[in-house]
């Protein structure tokens, strides 16, 4: 499949539902597709299995004039990840860390609750999470 060229993210999204068969009905199994690209992968993965599908917002913490460089991510209930390499050789302060933390918290829950339209974030206890995205450049917030 590596020299497997896709239409578009729905062809993708179809393509690989047909590897995951193995969690087609399971009620156990949830989908999460990382917007944007991620999500109409996820969707036709969710559709194929017969899985609820949900969003995970995930936003990379830029670093402060160099912001495709990531120096970590946040995602929803407070996960925090640092590349600390990163922080420590560019001398990122405390401060500047909590405002960009800040910043981009603001802005994933924004976007968690426009994609989810005011509704919960599906319950993921105990259950089996296939994480879709579109594709990783860095990986960072992956």
């Amino acid at each position: 499949m590596a020299d497997r060229m896709f239409e578009d993210r729905r062809d993708a999204g179809r393509v690989l539902a047909g590897l995951l068969e193995h969690y087609r009905d399971r009620p156990d199994v949830v989908v999460l597709g990382l917007p944007r690209g991620g999500v109409p992968v996820a969707y036709e993965i969710a559709v194929a299995l017969g899985a609820p599908l949900d969003v995970f917002v995930v936003r990379k913490l830029g670093l402060p004039g160099h912001e495709e460089l990531a120096m970590g991510a946040i995602a929803g209930g407070g996960v925090v990840v640092l590349n600390e390499d990163v922080v420590r050789r560019a001398g990122v302060s405390p401060e500047t860390l909590r405002e960009v933390t800040a910043d981009e918290r603001r802005e994933l829950v924004r976007r968690e609750r426009a994609y989810r339209e005011g509704g919960a974030p599906a319950d993921l206890m105990g259950r089996t999470v296939v994480v879709v995205d579109d594709g990783l450049a860095t990986g960072a917030t992956m």
